[in-house]
């Protein structure tokens, strides 16, 4: 294992803070999330815990925020349904310096709280 990265997201202020910059959902998610998402009622709790799978993904990198763009990490499905990281863009590029050539991710939510943890393999 060449990292581990896990971060936690308070799914309310998650909420609030969309509510009060409805463009961050564009910046922060890739089209294909939010197409995934559609028809929820309330999808709060679900962009928190991709907002989460982003830092936790940097943590496993070794980074800090800003090594690369939100977009260049994002949450796909398995045929199986659990959960898959596609990462794209400098995430990439800094993965294959440090030698990553696979990703394991889980993510998980309460009423409260979304938590993932990312393993770069």
């Amino acid at each position: 294992m060449r990292g581990i990265g896990i971060d936690a997201v308070d799914i309310e202020r998650f909420r609030q803070l969309l509510a009060r910059r409805p463009n961050m959902r564009a910046r922060l998610f890739t089209e294909a999330e939010l197409e995934s998402l559609a028809g929820q009622n309330d999808d709060a709790a679900s962009l928190a815990a991709r907002f989460a799978v982003r830092e936790a993904t940097m943590k496993a990198l070794g980074v800090g925020l800003g090594a690369f763009g939100f977009h260049d990490v994002s949450v796909a499905k398995h045929d199986s349904g659990a959960p898959a990281l596609v990462v794209t863009g400098k995430a990439h590029e800094l993965a294959q310096a440090q030698g990553v050539d696979g990703w394991h991710v889980s993510i998980t939510h309460t009423d409260t709280v979304a938590m993932a943890v990312v393993a770069a393999l």
